[in-house]
């Protein structure tokens, strides 16, 4: 899949699904019940002087107004991350996102559209940190957009889903075509660079933890198809979250070897 196909994807999705109205200063998009929560947590980050995050303008019922972040994300962001100056950009930011959010205190009356993991966590992590929704500037990361996913859990949990799709953690095919990489990634040495660059040990079994946060990501989807949304419910009524998930599950369990010693 060439970049401009991947673009041209990503606006598909967003046109029929989620309507953004972009300006040369502001980003407008659909808000939910959980949008005020999001905005809070985002006014957090940003008082602790991270601009990589977006700055909430206003929200009404319907709408959200953010300021816009220059740079490439959605299906431009893609190639960014092709070499090791991209990767590691995105598990610096990453971090530094975790670090910060540590001290939020959500408010009273918190909304949040993904549930917190079972048993809590260090952190609030954004659920969905894939190339697309970092911005990028000169090859590296510099921004982390779309938080409606926001909720508590461990590190780990957007650490692993970074991995799956930053390795990627998908067949030769899916790298080649979907993440448009110019040759077939050394995946092991990804991996390693971006724990590296977060600052955890690889020390876990990744291939277990991805696999781990595949399917809860399963279940998330069923959840937000359950309660109408898009494009999860389309999905779900498709088959097509058990269809894919459980084949890059199964691939994951058949090529161990590559993802580690």
């Amino acid at each position: 899949m060439t970049n401009d196909e991947a673009r041209s994807r990503a606006a598909e999705v967003n046109e029929q699904f989620r309507p953004i109205e972009l300006t040369a200063e502001t980003v407008t998009r659909p808000a939910g019940p959980h949008t005020q929560t999001v905005h809070s947590f985002l006014r957090h980050l940003r008082e602790k002087d991270l601009d990589c995050v977006p700055e909430p303008l206003s929200l009404d019922e319907e709408t959200e107004t953010l300021r816009f972040i220059g740079g490439e994300s959605g299906g431009d962001g893609w190639k960014n991350q092709h070499d090791e100056k991209g990767l590691r950009s995105a598990a610096r930011l990453l971090r530094r996102i975790h670090d910060a959010s540590a001290g939020w205190v959500p408010p009273d009356d918190a909304v949040f559209a993904a549930p917190a993991a079972e048993g809590g966590g260090d952190v609030f992590v954004h659920g969905d940190p894939g190339p697309w929704n970092f911005v990028w500037r000169n090859g590296e990361a510099v921004a982390l957009i779309d938080w409606d996913f926001l909720h508590r859990a461990p590190r780990l949990d957007d650490v692993v889903y970074a991995l799956r799709w930053f390795a990627p953690m998908r067949d030769d095919e899916s790298a080649l075509e979907w993440h448009h990489f110019p040759h077939v990634p050394d995946r092991r040495a990804r991996i390693e660079a971006f724990l590296d660059a977060y600052g955890i040990p690889a020390d876990f079994d990744v291939a277990d933890a991805v696999v781990r946060r595949i399917h809860a990501t399963i279940e998330h989807v069923r959840f937000l198809a359950d309660q109408g949304h898009e494009p999860q419910k389309t999905w779900v009524a498709e088959g097509s979250v058990e269809r894919e998930e459980l084949a890059e599950i199964a691939w994951i369990e058949a090529n161990r070897s590559r993802f580690s010693g």
